[in-house]
């Protein structure tokens, strides 16, 4: 059986919004680069109590070609692209981050003690 791909928890509300109002994925792309929040989408879809609302994905739309004076974006991404591509962007700097670390070694208690006394015989010293 495949092992499912990690999804960080920061694209999990746009993933959960995609399916619970049936939006596309050009539509949650358009919605982030607008700055809306996933969590509000429910107040914005509200059309049983508010009927004069637009649906939701008219909405972002709307919305968008407002902002951006375009229809929608060049490049559409799934969320799930995204969080792959976020995935290897951290695993990336893990990596690049361990190379820094073996390259510079860290000084040995013993030596910063001794640099230590020798920065305090120098700041005794009259100038």
């Amino acid at each position: 059986m495949a092992k499912k791909p990690r999804i960080p928890n920061k694209f999990l509300p746009w993933i959960e919004a995609r399916k619970k109002f049936s939006l596309s994925h050009k539509h949650v792309q358009m919605a982030r680069e607008l700055g809306l929040s996933p969590k509000k989408f429910g107040r914005y879809a509200d059309r049983q109590n508010e009927p004069w609302k637009l649906p939701l994905s008219e909405f972002i739309v709307f919305l968008y070609e407002r902002q951006f004076k375009k229809t929608e974006p060049e490049e559409v991404f799934t969320m799930e692209q995204l969080a792959a591509k976020h995935v290897a962007n951290r695993a990336e700097r893990k990596v690049e981050k361990a190379e820094r670390r073996e390259e510079s070694p860290e000084k040995r208690p013993e030596e910063n003690a001794e640099q230590n006394s020798q920065e305090t015989e120098m700041s005794d010293t009259p100038s």
